[in-house]
């Protein structure tokens, strides 16, 4: 018969969450307390992983954002990171970004699903819904549909 196995640290637990993807102190927070009562040890456990660099929510966000950008919306995306709890001053530059590729971004993914610009009423039903449904703004939506290319800034 085999020894019971230690359990490892909380520490190490948080470890290995960060090696397998970011995580924002709020959801990391969270999936530490199962495994803790006191929630002061957490707190500062998350403090300590944020003062040697292993916990960032900008970088928890520039990773989220990367995940996401291709298949939805300013609107979504926005709210997935206050879901997760990443404060808008934290990401001014990485909303900035996003909000100049919306139309490219919205577009690629109409172009994915669509192939012709609607016909009728109950066509435009549809792809407005569904690009609505991933979180792009009404008037990137009416772009699309319109056929509106992206301008090049550059």
């Amino acid at each position: 018969m085999t020894p019971p196995r230690a359990q490892p640290s909380l520490r190490a637990r948080a470890v290995r969450y960060l090696s397998q993807r970011e995580h924002s102190p709020q959801e990391l927070r969270r999936k530490l307390l199962r495994y803790c009562e006191e929630a002061d040890e957490v707190d500062a456990l998350l403090a300590s992983l944020e003062q040697a660099g292993l916990l960032s929510s900008e970088r928890f966000a520039q990773s989220l954002i990367h995940r996401r950008q291709q298949r939805y919306g300013n609107l979504r995306i926005a709210q997935e990171l206050e879901a997760h709890g990443v404060s808008g001053d934290a990401t001014a530059g990485l909303r900035q970004s996003l909000k100049e590729s919306e139309l490219a971004r919205a577009q690629a993914a109409w172009a994915r699903k669509f192939h012709a610009l609607p016909q009728d009423a109950a066509d435009r039903a549809r792809q407005t819904r569904f690009l609505t449904q991933r979180g792009f703004s009404s008037d990137t939506v009416r772009a699309v549909l319109r056929g509106e290319t992206p301008v090049d800034t550059d």
